[in-house]
């Protein structure tokens, strides 16, 4: 193979790996992301019974699971998830579907 094509190509090679793992890194963004104590406006105790949650798009929620808390603020385009892919690793000892409603404010 030509020198001159062999360069370019390994640089490209690496740039488009580059790309793809920081998409990859991202996926969350679909999902939303960490609230900031400040931004919670609600609060919701997760249980052993608890199989689902409802939340409102945009919205800024602390989860308290056994006394332990985290916040997400669901901003993303996901309409529906397992909260437990963006809970603190081993929170959560069960599964837990999240409902996102449409922010109203954003409805025609």
């Amino acid at each position: 193979m030509n020198s001159k094509l062999l360069i370019p190509a390994l640089v490209a090679l690496a740039l488009s790996f580059s790309a793809a793992s920081s998409m990859a890194a991202d996926n969350h963004s679909l999902l939303g992301e960490t609230a900031s104590a400040t931004a919670v406006s609600r609060t919701i105790t997760i249980t052993p019974d608890t199989k689902y949650i409802n939340v409102q798009g945009g919205q800024a929620v602390e989860f308290n699971v056994g006394g332990s808390t985290f916040g997400w603020t669901f901003d993303g385009s996901a309409r529906a998830f397992n909260l437990n892919s963006v809970a603190p690793s081993g929170l959560l000892d069960h599964m837990v579907k999240v409902y996102v409603a449409p922010n109203p404010l954003y409805n025609g």
